[in-house]
Formats: structure tokens, C-alpha cells, sequence
């Protein structure tokens, strides 16, 4: 039997959803963007977060072009009924133009999606798929209807969106109901409260913090961000991780780090903690995705599910999102946030 305490747990989208872990698993890490991978020791990780009860394993067609997905078969397939697997479309990358990034919505696209994602998994149907980034030139009425036809054919079993502004979500919600909607949301980024978070808690929707960590700043591992990382990393690239900015942002840490030692944790346990909180907070269910390539690093997220901030802590770092330097991308025309009216 496993020593490690494992977390507890909620269901996806009120209670007819996926029961999940309080916390889930971020994928996309394992196969890009962060650097090079060791993948004996991301595997090593999956088992962990399984052993601590993390069940969402989150992912998109996007990451590695397919190869996270397909890195993720041979888990699924030893470990299917213990396992909710979310994944993704939307974001169209070619292979003879790898800086190509396009967006698509079209039913056509759907469906080939679909197919292509149920094919690199290795499974039969898909349990959370999401919408990974909206077009507004596609109605989301013809885009959510196709959706909603793969659950009737029985390829997914629930639907989820990602980066919607509250109108979209209930646009979307009339159509079919939506289990989950994921958007960025951490003690640096908390433009989701403008208007989804709202929407999600009227419309019982689970909310799904991608990069709960401020995309590892808020670990406090970047004292001077733009020299630290590899070219290889796109957060050197990333406006909050540039030049002044970095520097600015860094400085926003003191707090955390003063709470931390309060509760003998670590700066990322109390980000961790900050958005776990926000479930009572905004009166929804919240699970955050964080991702990493290390078992040690799993088990410290998670152990962060049972920190209890106290007011006036939570008063202490309220104020961090508004002081940050730099937007979250360098464009932010295809997030939520780029359609707040």
C-alpha cells in the first residue's frame, strides 16, 4: 500500500460529472515548451500523481504536435479506469511550418480532431474535451452542437472549454452542458474573475487553473527570469519573464514567502493553496492543473490541497495580481480577456 496521503476529491461539472483528484495533472511540460524532458522520470511522475490521488491528466493535440498524447497511451492503457483524461482542440500547428499557430472551430476540424486524438491515446472515448481556444468567426453554436454530436456518438463523454469570457461560457452552457472551463488563474493572473468565474458558479461549471504557478514564477525559482532560462524555454520569451518585468515581479514574492515559512511550506504550496481557496471563496468547484516532470515536485503540489489560508493571510496577497509587469502572452487577442467587452 502507498505511504503517500492521497488528496481529496470533486466531480467535474456538479454531480452527474467525472469524480477527479481536488488537483490535477498539467501534461503539456513532458513534451515541449519547458526544455528538454527525461521521460523515464515523467513517467515515474504519472505513477505519483496516481498514488496521491491526481486523476485529471490534462492534455492537448497541440502539445508536441500529437506527442503528448501519445506519450500518455501507454498510461491510459495500463491505468484507464482510474484515470479522467482531458484533452484538447483548436490550436492548428502544421508540419511543414512549426511556428504555425492557427485556430479552428469549424465542424470539419472537429471532427478530424477527434478522431486523430482518440487514435494517439489509445482509447475509445475521451473524457473531458475541451474547446482549446475560440474563434469568433465560428458561432459557438455550430462549434459546441458538433461537441455535443461526439457525446450522443459516444467519443467523449463531457464537454469543457477553454479561455471563454462568462457570455461565451453561458452561450455555450444553452447549447450543451459544459462540465469544466479552463483558464489561467493563479495569485499573478486573475482576469478569469471579470466575468467566467461568475458565470461557472451560476452555472455550476468546474473551474480548471492552468498554470496555477504563474508558469514557475511564483515557485520563486527566478530571481532574474531573462537569464535564467534556456532558449529552448518559451517563458524566456514571455513578457512577465522579460528584462524590468522580471525583475519587478520577482520582488512581488515577499509575502508568499513570508506565509510560506508561516506554514512551513514552500512558496508554490501557498500559489497552490491560494487557488485551491478560491473554490470557497467563489463558491464553485476548483481544480488546478499544475504541471511538472518530477514525482518530488507532484507530491509537493499536492500536499498543498490541505494548507487552509487564513484571512488575513489571504488579505496579505490579494493585492499581487495588480502589481504584475507584463501581459500573460505577448498576444493576448486569442484569450478571454482579448473579447471582454
Amino acid at each position: 500500500m502507498s505511504s503517500v496521503t492521497r488528496i481529496d476529491t470533486v466531480r467535474l461539472g456538479g454531480q452527474d460529472g467525472p469524480e477527479t483528484g481536488v488537483q490535477g495533472f498539467g501534461a503539456m511540460g513532458i513534451s515541449e515548451f519547458y526544455g528538454a524532458t527525461d521521460e523515464a522520470a515523467a513517467r515515474d511522475t504519472l505513477d505519483a500523481a496516481l498514488e496521491a490521488g491526481v486523476t485529471l491528466i490534462d492534455t492537448a493535440d497541440a502539445y508536441g504536435s500529437g506527442a503528448n498524447e501519445e506519450f500518455l497511451a501507454p498510461f491510459l492503457a495500463a491505468h484507464r479506469d482510474e484515470v479522467v483524461i482531458a484533452t484538447k482542440f483548436a490550436l492548428e500547428r502544421r508540419a511543414d511550418d512549426p511556428s504555425y499557430r492557427g485556430i479552428r472551430n469549424d465542424p470539419a476540424y472537429i471532427r478530424s480532431a477527434v478522431e486523430n486524438s482518440l487514435r494517439r491515446l489509445g482509447v475509445e472515448t475521451i473524457d473531458l474535451y475541451y474547446m482549446h481556444r475560440r474563434d469568433p468567426a465560428v458561432p459557438l453554436a455550430e462549434s459546441v452542437g458538433t461537441m455535443a454530436e461526439l457525446v450522443r456518438e459516444g467519443k467523449v463523454r463531457f464537454l469543457g472549454l477553454s479561455e471563454v469570457t462568462g457570455p461565451e461560457l453561458r452561450e455555450a452552457h444553452a447549447v450543451h452542458p459544459i462540465a469544466a472551463l479552463q483558464s489561467e488563474w493563479s495569485l499573478f493572473s486573475r482576469d478569469v474573475e471579470r466575468s467566467a468565474v461568475g458565470a461557472a458558479a451560476d452555472l455550476g461549471v468546474t473551474l480548471v487553473p492552468y498554470s496555477p504557478l504563474g508558469r514557475g514564477f511564483l515557485t520563486g525559482a527566478f530571481a532574474d527570469a531573462a537569464k535564467e532560462l534556456r532558449g529552448d524555454d518559451f517563458r524566456a520569451r514571455q513578457p512577465r519573464f522579460t528584462g524590468e518585468n522580471a525583475q519587478r515581479n520577482a520582488a512581488l514574492l515577499d509575502p508568499v514567502r513570508k506565509i510560506a515559512a508561516a506554514h512551513g511550506a514552500t512558496p508554490a504550496q501557498i500559489a497552490l493553496a491560494w487557488v485551491q481557496q478560491r473554490a470557497s471563496v467563489h463558491g464553485l468547484a476548483v481544480v488546478p492543473i499544475p504541471g511538472t516532470r518530477k514525482r518530488s515536485r507532484l507530491l509537493e503540489n499536492a500536499a498543498a490541497t490541505r494548507i487552509t489560508l487564513t484571512g488575513d493571510e489571504l488579505a496579505e496577497l490579494e493585492p499581487i495580481a495588480g502589481l504584475v509587469a507584463g501581459d500573460r502572452y505577448p498576444d493576448m487577442s486569442f484569450t478571454a480577456v482579448g473579447r471582454e467587452v
